[in-house]
């Protein structure tokens, strides 16, 4: 599904910034990372991960947001 040079959000690496491409999800999850600003086009940046690694915080558009690894797995970002 990813090429070469896309990943997921939840594998960006802690200040590297991305391009949203897609979501891989439906129903309420995918309205929920649609009302977060997670639409094709948003550059999104991960700033800092919970000492266990789940959440992760992500500026998005200005705001800092906490998601958790699996809805970050379900957002398709190219690294910039």
């Amino acid at each position: 599904m990813y090429t070469t040079e896309e990943t997921t959000l939840a594998n960006l690496p802690l200040g590297r910034r991305g391009i949203v491409k897609s979501l891989d999800a439906e129903g309420i999850i995918r309205r929920r990372l649609l009302d977060l600003g997670l639409i094709p086009g948003t550059v999104v940046e991960p700033i800092r991960k919970s000492p266990a690694g789940d959440p992760i915080a992500f500026k998005i558009r200005g705001a800092v947001i906490a998601l958790r690894l699996e809805e970050g797995h379900r957002v398709c970002v190219r690294p910039l």
